[in-house]
């Protein structure tokens, strides 16, 4: 097996707990990395501003992945590389998400848009990224500089059959899947959280076989196509499990923290 060189960890379902949480054994995991000269960082379907509460625990140092990985941040916040959706893929989208009943949601580099503040979505997310959106009217949703559209609804069937037709509505115009089983999101096209893998190893001149990447959903499936060896989290489905190197623990269970010390049980 190649040397690991970089671990690169999904956020929610994976290095945060159910309650939003990250615990002292996933930090401490993580310091463990750092001591052994392994590079860490995390990418996610959250805004860069919802992902600023990672960096002084984890000690990060090395760029962040938002939006799927479409847009590229230091720890500290700054922007490296940023990407939005086409005004005509939104407009594509808002129409189908629409059509189907889901409540929507849009995020740009700097806010997050909503059209009902009170659902209980809305409160989680608030909970989850510590920021409050804006309420806008249809007539005020902007069509320019949107990073992300999410889809939202209570109906876990309903967003698992919506997110095959939004793909085959967008094309290759923007990239659609589900981050959670309640929120479908619609990223920039032709980046994800593998091409994120293969920007970040690039950057740092390590060979995407020396990366080791952990996650849950089937939006992390991009990025255990890009690596060396992958996690998938003890809490993900049958599908994601299957196509991983590993199953570790689940994130109640610490799994990233597990995952950690096999890689270095392995080194």
């Amino acid at each position: 097996m190649n040397p690991i060189r970089l671990v690169i960890s999904d956020v929610d379902g994976t290095l945060v707990t159910r309650d939003k949480q990250l615990t002292p054994g996933v930090i401490a995991a993580v310091h463990r990395l750092h001591t052994r000269g392994i590079a860490f960082t995390a990418v996610s379907s959250r805004p860069p501003f919802g992902m600023r509460m990672l960096s002084a625990p984890l000690k990060l140092t090395v760029p962040m992945g938002a939006f799927n990985g479409s847009t590229l941040f230091n720890p500290d916040g700054s922007v490296l590389e940023s990407h939005t959706i086409p005004p005509d893929a939104v407009d594509v989208a808002l129409d189908l998400l629409n059509a189907r009943g889901t409540d929507i949601w849009l995020f740009t580099a700097e806010r997050w848009l909503v059209r009902r503040g009170d659902t209980s979505y809305v409160a989680r997310e608030r909970h989850t990224i510590d920021f409050e959106p804006e309420i806008v009217g249809d007539d005020a949703i902007p069509r320019d500089g949107i990073c992300k559209i999410v889809g939202v609804s209570e109906d876990f069937d309903l967003l698992a059959a919506c997110e095959p037709d939004l793909k085959a509505a967008l094309g290759k115009a923007a990239h659609a899947a589900r981050s959670q089983n309640y929120y479908l999101d619609v990223t920039p096209p032709s980046l994800d959280k593998g091409t994120f893998v293969e920007e970040t190893a690039a950057r740092l001149g390590i060979p995407p076989k020396e990366v080791a990447v952990i996650g849950d959903m089937a939006n992390d499936l991009p990025m255990f196509l890009k690596s060396g060896i992958s996690f998938a989290m003890g809490n993900a489905s049958d599908a994601v499990r299957k196509r991983a190197t590993y199953t570790t623990l689940s994130n109640e269970e610490d799994g990233v923290a597990a995952a950690i010390d096999k890689i270095l049980a392995l080194a």
